[in-house]
């Protein structure tokens, strides 16, 4: 089979977790012999783990431009020609302009609704692309976001179209009011031109229902990760607690950072460590510079990264005891969980989201998501070694039942032959 794999790029600064969800799709179908073709929209991807097989469609700073400047004339060839430099997208993504909703309405809205000149003139070029150089049995759209590309396919080429559907409304909901409605209901406008939905929980199943009553069916698929990747039989010699997310407020390193200040303070875990990767943007360094300042006291004891890639993620987790990330907001699935578990490592989590259904019971979730509960559970799992014991060996017994690479890439098999 032929899967083209149509992904918005996030620069490659950060743990994005819908990137890293595509890459874990394109790799587990390759393994298995089937030819995937990654077409990146927006944001170049540079990480060597994870390359794109085509041009970049959609680039971010000239689409921008277009989009405020020329839409009622062409865009000069000359002038896209320098927007669309290496250099210019590069620096883009270091200042993380296509990572926020801020001033991205009119472009989110015109991925939507496809119903413009300067969103024509890029589809028309993945179009021609399909029908000219790579045709696939099925093209696998990144998100609902997406779904304008969708009715342009539909409009000319017969091919089934299948559409992940997660977190969406992180996005849509920080846009500016007036835009939140107009941007559901074109996704809901849109709904007609994809086959098959496809999300990583049960907990994000029942929120695109209740949004989108009119879907008959999406099937869950839980993110599957390479299980000899990250096997990992030994831990660090200090109780390490891990946070490996993009570092920003929503994802809630803040409240980590205080916990484990308490921790410090109560002094029960005996020589406690702290590792933080997953990498931040240019909008994070505020952000992070307050965490830091948390942390002072203790500093010697924490590690933060400066840099991130997607090869780091497995080496991260051999080198932690157990992950803490307290994120803010409902998440569709936390793919950080999924990898801790390949690593054989427990994770204390917030009773939000699908927490609940992603941790079951490869580790501990605490009611209030604040530094003092996380503190007490994370001061729980790691001075009961029984109870430490017991987390591991659920945590390994659970990856290699639901999140393994081999299990979600024969579904998604599975789901493509049903509609071809």
């Amino acid at each position: 089979m032929k899967i083209l794999f149509i992904v918005p790029g996030s620069g490659d600064a950060f743990y994005c977790g819908n990137c890293f969800r595509d890459t874990l799709h394109a790799g587990a179908l390759r393994k298995t012999g089937h030819e995937v073709i990654v077409m990146p929209l927006y944001l170049p991807f540079t990480d060597e783990a994870f390359k794109a097989d085509t041009q970049l469609f959609f680039p971010a700073i000239s689409f921008y431009v277009a989009r405020k400047f020329f839409k009622r004339q062409q865009m000069p060839k000359w002038l896209k020609r320098i927007l669309n430099s290496k250099y210019l997208l590069k620096l883009a993504s270091s200042m993380s302009g296509s990572t926020t909703a801020k001033g991205m309405e009119d472009m989110t809205l015109s991925m939507i609704y496809g119903n413009d000149a300067v969103f024509d003139s890029e589809a028309n070029r993945i179009i021609e692309w399909i029908a000219t150089c790579e045709r696939p049995d099925i093209v696998h759209l990144s998100s609902a976001l997406l779904t304008g590309i969708a009715r342009k396919i539909k409009q000319h080429i017969d091919i089934p179209v299948v559409c992940t559907l997660q977190d969406e409304e992180v996005w849509i909901d920080s846009l500016k009011k007036n835009c939140v409605r107009k941007a559901w209901e074109g996704i809901a406008e849109n709904l007609c031109y994809i086959d098959r939905f496809v999300t990583s929980s049960n907990f994000y199943k029942a929120f695109a229902l209740e949004k989108f009553p009119q879907i008959k069916n999406i099937e869950v698929i839980y993110p599957g990760i390479d299980l000899e990747k990250y096997a990992s039989d030994s831990f660090p010699a200090s109780p390490t607690i891990g946070f490996f997310y993009r570092m920003n407020k929503l994802n809630g390193l803040d409240i980590l950072a205080k916990a484990f200040v308490e921790l410090k303070k109560r002094g029960t875990v005996k020589d406690l460590k702290l590792k933080v990767g997953g990498g931040y943007t240019g909008n994070d360094k505020k952000f992070l510079k307050q965490v830091k300042k948390i942390l002072s006291p203790y500093m010697s004891d924490v590690e933060i990264s400066d840099s991130y890639n997607l090869g780091s993620h497995a080496k991260f987790y051999s080198e932690i005891t157990l992950l803490a990330v307290p994120l803010t907001f409902d998440e569709g699935a936390g793919l950080y969980l999924c990898e801790a578990f390949a690593s054989g490592r427990p994770a204390v989590e917030p009773v939000t989201g699908s927490f609940p259904e992603i941790l079951e019971y490869a580790g501990l979730l605490y009611l209030n998501n604040n530094s003092h509960e996380l503190a007490d559970v994370i001061e729980e799992t790691l001075t009961d070694n029984d109870l430490f014991q017991q987390l591991c060996q659920n945590a390994t017994m659970l990856a290699q039942r639901r999140y393994n690479a081999s299990v979600s890439a024969q579904k998604l098999v599975n789901l493509y032959k049903s509609m071809i």
